[in-house]
């Protein structure tokens, strides 16, 4: 393994390729701009190629670390590593960044260096929440993610765009705050910052349970779990489509990856306490909120409220504790990041044409958009979940993993595949299918070759996943197995 810091340079390179463009300015050519930000992305993606090629699969314990003091006098220090649970979301992060770039290179017009660097910026932060170490690294990397994200919907977004941003900002930090006072507590409680320091400190279980509970507001929110999850659509519906691929493929994921770093490993005795608690919420926002999206007319809210239902199987495989659910979980995770990002790829591209997201305006697309049609079907079978795509092995073994821990919780769990298929497959009918139903859907031009590539490659990763999915399986499979065993192990002095 090289000595070269990889994690640093996956942090560091897009946040300077995003300095970069800021100085730039406004006034910069527009092809220009959008070159430094390709060659940001691009860089930044194939510094992270080695965590793939190099992770040792046969351990649990943190690779690739890097330590550096940063404020020595409250041992607080710059210490990064990653490990079975972390790695793939740094590698899908990069991944979904490049995307991005390319997916805004025609469609955003106005103060494009600042619309570029907002991504590469929010990049390198969201890695580094996926790295750190350090407890109050992570809470910095954690907060400053809010910033480039309510700017990208504040300034690009819809017409409501003010209202969503203020909402999107105010329900996460406020759900911070907690998780602030827990990271100092915990750091009075052992004298370190260090994040591995504190899963291994015994704890009583009342101590236990207002830890979790600290960490349960900041990460619920951002999961979103319900039923603080009224943020998403409206956020979703106002973003331009760069900011719902993103918010979607990666942001979900920084709660869910709390409470595999925070929540569980920390406080192990209250999350089997608070088991039933977890796994209740989990099923209202895998079933009821299922629902909810059967009967949305704005195809980005459908796709928003199908987000939050499929992060319940995440926070479900979480609180069922054994290796199949939350093996179903991760896979969940990564997999969503590649399904529902397309999806707002996909809606995305009908927009830029018909400046419209009702399901109503649509119909009969696949008369003038063949290529795309077949595409966004893919996508939307994904979406429900469908065998062979990435979307039902996460679901599959969370189903499976349900089961084992009780019969009527996997049943009640299966019978979202069902509301996963009914608004996947109407929203489809309706776009897709029938007679075209007004002049500017007549009017449609297939697939660009930047669009149909794109697409392509998110289809691959799609597949990819669904018929092969050992490369994610072999390299979660040891971190989750010590996890279990950490977790099995009560922490009570």
């Amino acid at each position: 393994m090289s000595s070269f810091p990889i994690l640093s340079a996956a942090i560091w390179i897009p946040i300077l390729f995003g300095l970069v463009l800021l100085a730039m300015g406004k006034d910069s050519q527009a092809s220009s701009v959008r070159g430094v930000a390709l060659l940001g992305a691009v860089l930044g993606f194939l510094v992270t190629l080695p965590l793939f090629f190099d992770f040792d699969r046969s351990t649990a314990a943190m690779q690739f670390v890097e330590m550096r003091p940063w404020i020595p006098a409250l041992a607080v220090n710059y210490h990064l590593g990653v490990d079975g649970l972390s790695v793939w979301l740094v590698l899908l992060t990069a991944f979904i960044t490049v995307i991005t770039v390319i997916a805004g290179w025609v469609s955003i017009t106005e103060r494009v260096a600042q619309y570029m660097a907002s991504f590469l910026i929010l990049s390198g932060l969201m890695i580094g929440v996926f790295c750190a170490l350090d407890g109050l690294l992570f809470y910095v990397f954690f907060e400053a993610t809010l910033i480039p994200m309510y700017v990208i919907i504040g300034v690009w977004g819809g017409p409501n765009r003010v209202y969503a941003a203020f909402k999107f900002f105010l329900y996460t930090l406020a759900g911070s705050l907690l998780t602030l006072v827990a990271i100092i507590w915990l750091y009075i409680e052992s004298g370190s910052f260090a994040i591995l320091d504190w899963h291994r400190l015994p704890l009583p279980l009342d101590a236990q349970i207002l830890l979790f509970v600290g960490f349960l507001l900041a990460f619920a929110v951002k999961v979103p779990m319900w039923p603080v999850h009224t943020w998403l659509p409206d956020a979703h519906v106002e973003a331009p489509t760069g900011g719902s691929v993103v918010l979607a493929a990666i942001m979900l994921k920084l709660g869910c990856y709390g409470f595999l770093r925070f929540s569980l490993p920390i406080a192990p005795d209250a999350s089997h306490e608070l088991a039933g608690f977890m796994i209740v919420l989990s099923l209202v926002a895998v079933v009821y909120i299922g629902l909810v999206a059967l009967i949305q007319p704005d195809m980005k809210k459908l796709v928003a409220y199908s987000s939050v239902a499929h992060m319940g199987f995440v926070t479900l495989g979480f609180f069922i504790f054994n290796q199949i659910g939350m093996q179903g979980a991760l896979m969940q995770m990564i997999s969503h990041g590649f399904v529902s990002g397309a999806m707002f790829l996909c809606i995305g591209v009908m927009y830029d044409r018909v400046h419209s997201r009702n399901i109503a305006d649509y119909g009969g697309v696949v008369n003038t958009m063949p290529k795309f049609a077949a595409l966004f079907m893919l996508f939307s079978m994904a979406n429900a979940g469908l065998p062979a795509t990435s979307g039902f092995i996460g679901e599959f073994l969370v189903i499976l993993g349900a089961v084992q821990y009780n019969f009527w919780i996997g049943l009640i769990t299966a019978s979202a595949l069902i509301w996963g298929a009914g608004y996947s497959l109407w929203m489809y009918k309706r776009v897709i299918f029938g007679p075209i139903a007004n002049e500017n859907v007549a009017k449609m031009q297939d697939l660009s070759s930047r669009e149909f590539w794109i697409l392509v490659a998110m289809a691959v990763m799609v597949l990819g996943m669904g018929v092969y999915p050992r490369p994610v399986t072999d390299m979660t499979d040891v971190s989750i197995g010590a996890l279990l065993e950490h977790v099995s192990v009560s922490k009570i002095k």
